[in-house]
């Protein structure tokens, strides 16, 4: 029967992103969704808890590329090069077919607060798992707190940087020019604010 078709989550993801461009988030139901590609309500939750998820759905992908990227540095790399390896490892992870979908998908949770709430969330699960991976290279808690969030808001320049209009570099390329600017303005550091030691 079709629900046990492979791919059957992906066809939901790429349906609720089609109709959520389309007809907007909140006028979309998961019924609809199941129902444009040939399946039904029960399929749908089946796979996803709600038409939310759908949008979501891999997120767990991206955390696994950045923690193959750690695992990837030399045992001896500082934080911030470990971090490097993350990103690179994440950015691979976009080539640029993947672009047009990574639009449509960032419009529609830039129309919806609740979704770019969760969004938030995302990044800030992610960074979690990424600090964690550090300490368990030996990083000491500030130091794997600071390289993960950091490689985060660098992914997060990066990715608004890749979908926006008329952008056609890789993300590699994005993601280093952006890694590379903040090492400079890490050189260019002032000094701590009055009274930090």
């Amino acid at each position: 029967m079709a629900r046990w078709e492979p791919g059957t989550a992906e066809r939901l993801q790429a349906a609720a992103l089609e109709l959520f461009a389309t007809r907007g988030y909140e006028r979309t139901t998961a019924t609809e969704i199941a129902q444009s590609v040939g399946l039904t309500e029960r399929t749908f939750f089946r796979h996803f808890s709600d038409k939310r998820e759908a949008l979501f759905y891999g997120q767990h992908l991206l955390a696994q590329a950045f923690l193959e990227g750690v695992d990837a540095a030399p045992p001896d790399a500082s934080p911030l090069d470990t971090v490097a390896r993350a990103l690179g490892a994440a950015a691979s992870h976009f080539p640029a077919e993947r672009r047009p979908h990574a639009r449509t998908r960032k419009a529609v949770i830039d129309e919806n607060p609740a979704l770019q709430e969760r969004e938030l969330r995302k990044m800030a699960t992610l960074a979690t798992t990424l600090a964690e991976s550090l300490r368990g290279r030996g990083v000491d808690e500030l130091a794997a707190t600071v390289a993960a969030q950091t490689a985060v808001a660098v992914f997060g320049v990066a990715f608004a940087r890749w979908v926006s209009d008329g952008e056609e570099r890789s993300f590699e390329d994005i993601v280093s020019e952006v890694y590379r600017k903040l090492l400079h303005l890490a050189g260019d550091a002032a000094p701590a604010p009055h009274g930090t030691p």
